[in-house]
């Protein structure tokens, strides 16, 4: 025995519980153990305060009456336990001061550096942190390029943030804050949080492991090989051991209903159970004859009063559910033995106290498959059951229809004199049937046999040496278990006297069974471990108790390694009262084979108890070893006495065939004998796993002709044959190739300031899968006057302790609010059902420590990138391979109209005029306002007119040359396009201007200050309205209102002619700038020649089969790319009309645009991603209201959504499905591609083969390839086809580094040659140099002089089935994401989508979901669309989701409100803004998880 005190007696003889064997050891061995562990800063979690104030007043009580558990409960009044005890029991001192002292030797060991209310941490210098963070990320020191995004908010129903507008611009504190490439302030308190984060991983891991199994080709995930040094059995393989034979006295009954029948007739006197009340009042003593007359009567009642159409209700062999409150045994004997003599088989379940008890599901599916139609239950219980409107007893969820028969003896029929049932009690048929919850929450029935039950009670009779007339004090549950056996059933047998002593009782009186065992002079009590506990916390009255009269305390948990420190403890204190050592008898059993072993009393002839010091690690490794060296990681158990009479005992391996173990190894016990259940009823498979195994030797010899029975127990045989119980199979956890019991676990968390911050026993340990491992949670309930930094403190210790002394991690630590874990019938926790909650996110904790980064060591190896293979040998490797080069190009543009036009149609301005004269009152434009009616429309020469006004004031207002660049700055709409043809009627270059947001000044003024600057703007045109704003006092708070160039009105302009139209020199010249910002805020102008835009004009034109008897429907932003373009450009040079939504009215009528696209028949309709999405939510209930207002969308050829990212297919699929109802034909959605270098690449059309929809493995995807699989299968990801290539575009797939041509169906960045590719950046604020050829790239292989533009994303080409308006085979373009989106991480490039998808499909409360890396380490960001108090059930969820689908550990979840995540008009999530406004700690979150 290690006891951590100075001097260990060694020399005393080992049955004399002397000082050392004070179980306390295993406190002292978890304080020592913490005291290693230097002060370690882990980053605290930080929570908003709303969610500090967790739950209603209800929750801060202490734990109700049931919210102990089996083992060691939690008791009213926690308080007193100190003062009174040290005061009255100066023995127990050193004992109590230790466990007191525990609480503050290393209290210290994890203190936080902030605080969730937001004191400023006490960071290190910012410098240091600085060079901490630069140490790990590779992040450059020059500031980044900044970041412009929409000002405007345009989500359906959350208001958006209006972005913080461009990344860089120091935001209102000095730049004398030393800042991170963002600008970031580095004290901010998320990253001096992070940097503690980044300390504590950098701490040395377990080691790595060597090999792998392989998980499909892709990744690898390693798989744990055993260490050559583990501890291995080296002893000889085991005996079976064999107990006493079972003398079956001649005196003794023949059966047990012999035995009731001998009783009530010739001892009716004689008393037989005695109920209390939960005063400790006497309520009610039943007599052998009673209960004898009563048994009778129910019998009689059941076999001849109950029928239904002159059929008896019930057969011999029937099951009959007993449904008894723990408080009234009495009533249940009556009805156990009534349908013993009826010959009927008695199920005892639980009250279901709701219809949605923990576990209550199961136990209905228990009493279906036993065919149970009958529920025999007390008067007073059956009025306190749930009841239907009819009055019947509700129908509980998942039970079978259920008759119930009150049985009070008013509802009986008596007899005839001489009526008695034909019982036959001794064979093999059932005599009753156990319900047994296993580790998965499944509930399954044992069926004992009569011959087994009276074998059991002969068997306990033998070995616990029970005479008749004793009396027996039982605090079980008598509906099962020891509580049946002794309680019900040999009590019985012997004439004894049994006291029960309810739940209810013990919890208001816990001295009360030693108060019975004083006034009733006991001779044996039956108990758990915490009922010994208890009883000491409860100080009062135990002066006056004497013990002396038991001789055998039988501690039915004593298999339970918490057991022992009970017990001693026990004994210590009340040894003084009379109380004997040898008394104390543990023993072990198990629902399938009933009593195990049981210690016995010297003068039952039991050998002296021992204990076993043994090795953690050993055990881990299912050896046993002594510990000799005083370690820490000791596991301290007590034998449960010797195997039963007439009993066979042997330990077999617990993984594959039942293998003999070796003596030193730990096993399953199993046992052969006559006493054991008999089966699982109506389960014949793992009934003959469980009930008839053969036990077999090395060479694979049966040790034995007759079955045995798995306990289900897990230990050893040891000296002196006595059994020794190391921990249930339920409870095992398999982590890598160590095994640990959940028992053991939450013994070391308890020892850590016990009693402190959780409620003693209110722990549950379970493990759950993930990633093909166990990985084990720990659940606790909270105190409530426990504050955030107690508790994160005592989990950072259990953390340390655990790993200390168990070697193992804890995979995620939660803390709940008292009283809510899910109870099982009396007081205990219920394991499976508080796993499920876990697993569905409806825990609800109210702390969540994870450890992903410390438990999981089996994700695949980082890849290293091989040197990649030349771009020659790649194209002849394809050659070889008969695969082409992946090129594709849409059609010719010279086949497809006369040249002769399209040089007519060369400058835009030119056209304009042209239509003026030609077709001058012919409708271009039609702009709707929320309500769709038209407040502005255009014809060819108003528009030429307006044009011309613009370009007049812009030469004598503005004094502008031709060449100089002017800024619009409008609202969608008509002025918009007449300032456009203003500026190229007089030679100057438009720079269209998202307006800032009235509402937000402060984060779009900047960005439109922003890009006036970079685009260097002699003048800014726009409304009146809008150039109020832009000098008002609040934008000179937000921007140097000064320095605006010169700002022209364009509302109130004289009505004036130009002399001259400009006519450029050459179609080269510029005709405008795009300015744009991408997802990852960069801000960036390209140029567009005049000869670019007619070509993108023709080429749109061309595939949408525009004219000008065409209407289409644009519901898009009119500022920058493709949305531009249509918007301003393509009416023009098509002649077509069109109607335009401004997708900001959506916000109040959501039905806008498809009642336009209905009202004026568009054919052809172009929509964003946010456009779509509002629909999809805003109208989903509404389509048949649309219906009834006619709107009709079958005119609609098709509906593209102008996109710049991977086609979203479940969004484009439900908005199809959705309005399929309203005539939207199925194949009419498709999207477009286009990004900075092209604004338009694929685009449907209206001809041409519908989109393609290809399945491939994501996770090839992270290594660049492209593996094409079926549909459904595991790590699909759906990718569509963008839309067709454009006339005149020619895209080709080139390698990222090697930048040379790759082969169909391979991954690699998309490059395109086309007339409309734009002529280069304007400029990109910041790294010029690093763009240069993104607009002049060449092949380094093939085909080396065409130029290419490389857009910066990733897809692939695939040459499909189908055919081309040609008749070539067509190539379907697939995009698959941005480069400057994917993460890069352990190797991998993944895409954010990616992840987010998984992420928003854990849990129903995910609204929304955005990932970013910081310093390594991955962020995930999620919306949460429901109570704050449910935000840390996605931890975990989070968590294990992206390590399961993604191989990824996730570092720090971020919860926050609805709308949190920034989102530009494209509707494309801005992630580079999310993560400077978490580092700078904008985001108001509800909840900040660092994992560890």
């Amino acid at each position: 025995m290690t006891a951590a005190a100075p001097k260990p007696q060694k020399s005393r003889a080992t049955n004399s519980r002397d000082e050392r064997f004070r179980s306390d050891v295993h406190t002292e061995a978890v304080q020592a153990a913490l005291a290693k562990y230097k002060e370690r800063k882990m980053p605290m979690p930080s929570k908003r305060r709303s969610v500090l104030v967790h739950s209603s007043v209800e929750t801060c009580t202490p734990p109700d009456t049931s919210s102990a558990s089996e083992d060691e409960g939690s008791l009213r009044r926690p308080g007193r336990l100190t003062s009174t005890l040290l005061q009255s029991h100066s023995s127990i001192e050193p004992w109590l001061d230790r466990v007191i002292q525990g609480s503050s030797t290393s209290s210290s060991a994890s203190s936080t550096s902030s605080h969730p209310g937001g004191r400023p941490a006490a960071a290190p210098s910012a410098a240091t942190a600085l060079a901490g963070l630069t140490a790990h990320a590779h992040i450059d020191l020059h500031a980044a390029p900044p970041d412009v995004t929409t000002g405007l908010s345009e989500h359906s129903h959350y208001e958006r943030p209006q972005v913080a507008s461009v990344r860089g611009i120091p935001r209102g504190h000095g730049r004398n804050v030393l800042e991170t490439a963002d600008g970031v302030p580095v004290n901010s308190r998320v990253s001096s949080k992070i940097q503690q984060l980044l300390n504590t991983l950098k701490r040395p891991k377990r080691p790595p492991l060597k090999e792998f199994f392989v998980d499909d080709f892709e990744e690898l995930l390693e798989v744990q090989q055993p260490d050559p040094n583990q501890p291995k059995p080296e002893g000889d393989q085991m005996a079976v051991l064999k107990g006493e034979p079972l003398s079956v006295g001649t005196s003794g009954p023949p059966s047990l209903l012999a035995a009731l029948q001998l009783w009530g007739t010739t001892q009716p006197k004689a008393p037989c159970l005695t109920a209390l009340d939960t005063a400790g009042k006497a309520t009610c003593t039943l007599t052998y004859g009673k209960l004898w007359s009563r048994s009778l009567k129910l019998a009689y009642t059941l076999l001849n009063k109950l029928t239904s159409k002159n059929e008896p209700l019930l057969k011999p062999g029937d099951r009959v559910a007993l449904v008894f409150p723990n408080s009234d045994p009495v009533m249940f004997m009556v009805a156990f033995y009534g349908c013993l003599l009826a010959e009927l088989v008695p199920v005892p379940i639980e009250v279901p106290l709701t219809r949605k008890d923990a576990g209550s599901q199961q136990i209905g599916f228990l009493l279906g498959s036993c065919g149970v139609t009958l529920a025999l239950t007390t008067d007073a219980c059956q009025k306190g059951l749930p009841k239907a409107p009819t009055g019947e007893v509700a129908t509980f969820k998942g039970w079978p229809p259920l008759a119930w028969l009150v049985i009070d003896g008013k509802h009986l029929t008596k007899p005839p004199k001489d009526w008695y049932p034909l019982a036959q009690d001794t064979g093999s048929g059932t005599a009753y049937i156990e319900y047994k919850t296993s580790k998965e929450g499944s509930t399954v029935g044992v069926t004992v046999s009569h011959s087994s039950l009276l074998a059991q009670c002969q068997a306990l009779t033998q070995a616990c040496g029970y005479m008749e007339a004793e009396t027996l004090t039982n605090v079980l549950d008598f509906k099962r278990d020891a509580g049946l056996w002794h309680g019900v059933l040999t009590s019985v047998m012997n004439r004894m006297h049994v006291v029960s002593i309810p739940y209810a009782l013990m919890k208001v009186n816990p001295l009360s069974w030693i108060q019975k065992v004083c006034s009733y002079k006991a001779q044996a009590a039956l108990v758990k471990s915490r009922d010994m506990h208890w009883s000491l916390l409860a100080q009062r009255g135990q002066r006056d108790v004497c013990l002396s009269s038991l001789r055998m305390l039988i501690v039915a948990d004593g298999a339970n390694p918490w057991s022992i420190s009970s017990c001693d403890a026990f004994l210590n204190v009340f040894q003084a009262r009379g109380l004997r050592p040898e008394v104390i008898c543990p023993c072990a059993s198990s629902p399938e084979a009933l009593t195990v072993a049981i210690r016995r009393p010297p003068d039952l002839g039991g050998p002296p108890p021992r204990k076993a010091v043994l090795s953690m690690n050993g055990l881990s490794y299912g050896v046993i070893r002594v510990d000799t060296e005083e370690k820490l990681s000791v596991l301290t158990v007590q034998d449960v006495g010797q195997v039963m009479p007439g009993a066979s005992v042997c330990v077999v391996k617990v993984d594959g065939a039942p293998y003999l173990c070796k003596t030193d190894e730990i096993g399953e016990i199993c046992v052969n004998s006559v006493a054991t259940g008999t089966a699982y009823y109506g389960l014949l498979g793992i009934t003959k796993n469980i009930f008839e195994t053969v036990p077999v030797t090395a060479d694979g010899v049966p040790v034995s002709d007759r079955p045995f029975t798995r306990t289900g127990l897990l230990g050893f045989i040891g000296p002196d044959n006595l059994v020794f119980v190391v921990g249930k199979l339920d409870g095992l956890m398999v982590v890598g190739v160590r095994r640990h019991n959940a028992d053991d676990i939450v013994a070391t968390a308890l020892a850590v300031e016990p009693m402190k911050f959780v409620y003693r026993g209110r722990i549950a340990v379970f493990s759950v899968t993930v990633l093909h491992d166990d990985r084990i949670v720990l659940v606790a309930e909270q105190r409530p006057d426990a504050s955030e930094e107690d508790s994160f403190q005592w989990m950072s210790r259990v953390l340390q302790a655990i790993d200390s002394i168990h070697q193992v991690g804890v995979y995620c630590l939660a803390l709940v609010p008292a009283n809510t874990l899910p109870k099982a019938p009396l007081g205990g926790i219920h394991i499976s059902e508080t796993k499920q909650r876990f697993l569905e996110g409806m825990l609800h904790p109210c702390n969540v420590l994870m450890c992903p980064h410390t438990c999981v060591t089996n994700l695949p190896k980082p890849r290293q990138k091989q040197p990649e293979v030349g771009p020659a040998s790649m194209i002849v490797g394809n050659l070889v391979a008969g695969k082409r080069i992946a090129q594709a190009s849409g059609r010719e543009l010279a086949h497809l109209e006369d040249s002769d036009q399209a040089r007519k149609f060369l400058f835009l301005a030119d056209v304009l005029q042209w239509r003026a004269h030609t077709t001058p009152d012919h409708p271009l434009f039609l702009l709707l306002n929320a309500k769709g009616t038209v407040t502005s429309t255009a014809t060819c020469i108003q528009l030429h007119k307006r044009a011309e006004r613009v370009a007049a004031a812009l030469m004598e207002k503005g004094r502008l040359d031709a060449g100089d660049h002017v800024a619009l700055v409008y609202p969608p709409g008509v002025d918009l396009i007449a300032a456009f043809y203003g500026c190229l009627y007089c030679g100057c270059v438009p720079v269209t201007v998202r307006p800032p947001h009235p509402q937000n000044l402060g984060t779009t003024l900047p960005t439109v200050k922003m890009i006036v600057e970079v685009s260097k703007s002699a003048c800014v045109l726009s409304t009146q309205a809008i150039t109020r704003l832009l000098k008002s006092k609040e934008a000179a708070a937000a921007v140097d209102v000064r320095t605006w160039p010169t700002i022209l009105d364009t509302d109130d302009i004289p009505k004036k002619k130009v002399a001259s139209i400009f006519r450029p020199p050459s179609p080269d010249v510029l005709a405008y700038l795009d300015f744009s910002v991408s997802t990852t805020g960069i801000l960036a102008g390209v140029k567009m020649s005049h000869a670019a835009t007619s070509a993108l004009c023709r080429s749109i034109k061309l595939q949408c089969e525009l004219y000008p008897s065409r209407q289409i429907a644009i519901c898009l932003d009119p500022y920058c790319g493709l949305g531009f373009a249509l918007w301003c450009l393509c009416s023009v040079y098509s002649g077509h009309q069109s109607v335009l939504v401004p997708p900001l009215e959506l916000e109040s009528n959501v039905s806008l645009w498809l009642s336009a696209v209905s009202q004026y028949k568009a054919r052809v309709t172009f929509c964003s991603y946010s456009v779509m999405e509002m629909c999809t939510k805003g109208l989903g209930a509404q389509t048949g209201a649309l219906r009834m207002k006619g709107v009709n969308l079958s005119c609609v050829r098709t509906c593209m959504v102008v996109a710049e990212e991977r086609p979203r297919i479940s969004l484009t699929q439900s908005f199809s499905k959705l309005f399929k109802d309203l005539g939207l034909p199925a194949r009419a959605v498709s999207t477009t591609f286009g990004c900075r270098v092209n604004v338009a690449i694929c685009l449907q059309g209206t001809t041409g083969p519908d989109p393609t929809t290809v399945y491939v493995d994501m996770r090839a995807l992270r290594h660049d390839r492209v593996r094409l699989v079926e549909r459904g299968s595991p790590h699909s990801l759906p990718l569509m086809e963008s839309g067709k290539i454009l006339p005149g575009v020619k895209v080709i797939i080139a390698h990222t580094e090697t930048k040379g041509p790759l082969g169909d169906s391979h991954l690699g960045e998309i490059w395109v040659s086309s007339p409309h590719n734009a002529t280069g950046y304007y400029t990109v604020y910041g790294e010029e140099t690093l763009h240069a050829d993104h607009f002049s790239a060449r092949l380094s292989f093939g085909d080396t002089q065409t130029i290419w533009a490389r857009t910066g994303y990733l897809g692939f080409l695939r040459r499909t089935e189908l055919t081309d308006a040609s008749g070539e085979r067509h190539d379907a373009l697939y995009v698959v994401g941005s480069l400057d989106e994917t993460l890069e991480l352990r190797g991998m490039r993944y895409h954010p989508i990616d992840i987010e998808t998984s992420v928003i499909r854990a849990h129903r409360s995910i609204a929304e979901c955005a990932v970013f890396t910081w310093t390594n380490l991955l962020v995930v960001v999620v919306e949460l669309d429901g109570l704050e108090q449910d935000a840390l059930d996605l931890v975990a969820l989070v968590t294990n989701v992206v390590l399961e689908e993604h191989y990824l550990v996730v570092g720090v979840v971020v919860i926050v409100d609805p709308g949190v995540i920034p989102i530009n008009s494209r509707g494309e999530k801005q992630r580079m803004h999310l993560r400077d406004g978490f580092l700078a700690d904008q985001l108001d979150p509800i909840y900040v998880a660092y994992n560890m």
